[in-house]
């Protein structure tokens, strides 16, 4: 199926959830998940009016950057590598797995100019997820002030592999109240304002919850 014809369905889903929350569809930016796919797709999900896209490897970054350039505004979803920061950090717009104060001061030392880094939060408690552990969430902003390049804009999560929606709507639930008691610190560099949360199996329920940015592979540009 096209890529334009998959945005038209997601596109009246997101409408439809944010109907249910009571929300304008503005408020949510739909993340192109470009990982799998080929340089190709990637070209007609730009035909197709999508302008964010997200990578998880440097190297799968550079390569459709080198065909690609700036026509869509890029987000770094993927656990970073301190020693790979370098790699991405001239390309990319926003970072969505910030986890460690190792990888902030890499990231601050390397940018030339701000970035929107969101601070990755493993509300599920899963072994096999990446991110901070909820309660840690606070002390860790915090820890951050005074690197001047590094704007946290948000909270990204990934929730639980499921069909439970319970379950989904309280992790998407919880890391709304922490975005809640970020925002309350009052920090100028960390004015929380994103939540990144939400993939194509569970995005509507992620919408209904608070997200502003869902991240969309399969069900968008997946073949």
């Amino acid at each position: 199926m096209k890529v334009i014809d998959k945005l038209q369905t997601i596109q009246e889903q997101v409408n439809q959830a944010c109907e249910n929350a009571g929300r304008h569809p503005d408020e949510v930016k739909i993340i192109a998940v470009t990982k799998y796919v080929s340089i190709e797709r990637a070209q007609e999900a730009i035909e197709a009016g999508l302008r964010h896209f997200g990578e998880n490897r440097d190297d799968s970054l550079l390569e459709k950057w080198d065909v690609l350039e700036d026509k869509p505004t890029w987000h770094f979803i993927g656990s970073l590598q301190t020693r790979k920061v370098k790699n991405i950090i001239d390309k990319v717009s926003y970072i969505h797995s910030l986890d460690r104060l190792s990888l902030a001061k890499e990231i601050n030392k390397r940018a030339e100019s701000p970035i929107q880094c969101f601070v990755q939060v493993n509300v599920s408690g899963e072994e096999s997820k990446h991110g901070l552990n909820p309660e840690d969430v606070l002390a860790f902003v915090q820890d951050l002030q005074g690197l001047e390049n590094i704007k946290i804009c948000g909270l990204m999560t990934m929730a639980p592999l499921t069909d439970n929606e319970e379950m989904l709507r309280q992790c998407f639930k919880k890391l709304k109240s922490l975005q809640t008691e970020v925002q309350d610190l009052q920090l100028d560099e960390a004015p929380c304002k994103e939540l990144s949360m939400g993939m194509s199996n569970d995005f509507a329920i992620a919408i209904e919850e608070g997200a502003t940015m869902i991240r969309l592979g399969t069900a968008l540009v997946g073949e």
